[in-house]
């Protein structure tokens, strides 16, 4: 069993300070020795077959300690997971905080779970909001609304969803914890430079040319992936409120409705991600009902 002291921290994110015993690092040691020697080339030996008095010299030691940590920290935190019982939502945030030859390790896991949603008074706030939304499309004199068209309609339900969604977001709680976003910050970052790069620009010519400052850039990010996160988890907290279920008979009748036969197979692949679409637009058209 592995020795730890686990802290509660904000936004449901919790801090590990996890102890690994000498004798372990040891064994791991070894094992990353082993790897990086079966695919060292030294002259007149084939490939990992040198003795290990030579291979010793030839092998940094750095670079076997680099290879350790990658073997046992994934090896360490899925041991925790289970211990534990957590259900991480992303990669945990890993750090050594004592590492040194010949005493036990001090590895520091931050583990990012579901956040808990209070839904507050969500239904008595969403009915006002479509009231709302319904009193700027009153019919008034000179007004035909037999003749409104289908785009003007779906522009209307757009809207009125739109000011669900934002009711849902001011009038509900739910705390996304720092690490979700920093890692979705990151990834975003990264594919934002990807792209600048492909058209040929610098960062600081990009963010000129669109106004715009890095610090603008990542509070634009940050309160995207706030808001999306959010609102998948009060989606799925109202679905479970609402008793809103996928049943095989909704995945056989999208199947059915499909003509497009590679369509159909991948439904039938990917089935536990067509159910949770479904499971999404039952639980839009259960507040739009309200």
């Amino acid at each position: 069993m592995l020795q730890n002291k686990k802290t509660n921290l904000e936004k449901n994110t919790f801090q590990f300070d996890v102890d690994v015993a000498w004798s372990k690092i040891q064994d791991k040691y070894n094992t990353a020795f082993d790897e990086i020697a079966a695919g060292t080339q030294i002259e007149g030996f084939r490939r990992g077959k040198a003795p290990k008095d030579v291979l010793l010299k030839h092998i940094n030691k750095d670079d076997v300690y680099k290879k350790l940590v990658q073997l046992l920290i994934p090896e360490i935190y899925a041991e925790l997971v289970k211990q534990e019982d957590l259900k991480p939502l992303v990669p945990p945030q890993v750090s050594l905080l004592k590492a040194k030859e010949n005493e036990d390790w001090s590895l520091r896991f931050l583990v990012a779970e579901k956040p808990i949603v209070d839904l507050m008074d969500y239904k008595s706030e969403v009915k006002n909001a479509i009231l709302e939304e319904k009193k700027s499309d009153i019919w008034v004199p000179g007004k035909d609304k037999q003749k409104e068209s289908d785009a003007q309609k779906k522009e209307q339900q757009s809207r009125l969803l739109n000011k669900i969604l934002e009711t849902l977001l001011i009038k509900t709680k739910v705390e996304i914890s720092d690490l979700i976003i920093e890692q979705e910050l990151n990834k975003k970052l990264s594919q934002l430079l990807d792209d600048v790069n492909k058209i040929g620009l610098t960062v600081e010519s990009y963010l000129e040319s669109k106004k715009e400052t890095i610090d603008s850039i990542k509070n634009k990010f940050k309160k995207e992936i706030e808001d999306t996160y959010k609102l998948e988890f009060i989606f799925e907290a109202i679905a479970e409120e609402a008793k809103l279920t996928v049943e095989k008979a909704d995945i056989d009748a999208l199947i059915t409705q499909t003509k497009d036969e590679a369509s159909r197979q991948q439904i039938e692949q990917n089935s536990y991600f067509y159910a949770s679409i479904l499971r999404r637009q039952k639980t839009i058209d259960y507040l739009l009902s309200l």
